[in-house]
């Protein structure tokens, strides 16, 4: 139950999920504070958090470019720890956003069970516009609230899905050991994503 939960996935947990992680918080305090609520209290309402699906950085910091991204956005990178993915984290999530389909089929191999809550970043992003916002549970501030309307709006995703497959531009491009303009554009098109859900949870 409460508080909703995102894990985000990406092969070394550095990059792009952490961005992802980060960026997905930051958009959710941006809405609380649009409604005049306390941006602190984000972590009641979402728990956001990330892994990888190899654990050769685990324990480490955020990539330096990744952390400017969030940093330069308002974001916070501090407590950040890589870690690889583990089938309790897919089991506790309520919703998992891959940075690759490769990485959406890892999890599902893992954890069949979460095939419905399991997307590429880029397809629940695209597919967001497809979900009829009227047949959603009602919006409060509330870790109830944002909880029961989380959950239908991953389901009404899904449902908008109707069995077709990510395309190949839905994936983020891998931008480890590339320069501050790739991990920019690819911070871009993760908010692409990460800012319409926040703003369809808190309207």
């Amino acid at each position: 139950m409460p508080p909703f939960t995102v894990l985000h996935v990406c092969m070394g947990n550095i990059c792009r999920s952490p961005m992802a992680e980060r960026l997905l918080t930051l958009a959710v305090a941006d809405r609380l504070s649009r409604r005049k609520a306390d941006p602190a209290g984000v972590e009641e309402l979402l728990h956001s958090h990330s892994a990888g699906t190899g654990g050769w950085h685990a324990g480490e910091q955020m990539n330096p470019p990744a952390a400017r991204q969030v940093t330069n956005r308002g974001g916070d990178v501090s407590g950040f720890a890589a870690r690889k993915l583990r089938s309790e984290h897919i089991d506790a999530a309520d919703l998992v956003l891959t940075a690759t389909a490769d990485q959406q089929d890892y999890v599902t191999a893992l954890r069949p069970d979460a095939t419905a809550r399991t997307f590429v970043l880029g397809e629940f992003g695209r597919l967001l516009a497809a979900v009829d916002v009227a047949g959603l549970p009602p919006v409060e501030a509330t870790a109830d609230a944002v909880h029961t309307r989380g959950v239908a709006l991953v389901e009404a995703v899904h449902e908008a899905r109707q069995g077709v497959t990510a395309l190949p531009n839905d994936d983020l491009d891998d931008p480890w050991g590339r320069g501050d303009q790739c991990f920019g554009r690819v911070a871009d098109e993760i908010e692409e994503t990460v800012q319409p859900f926040a703003a369809l949870l808190l309207p």
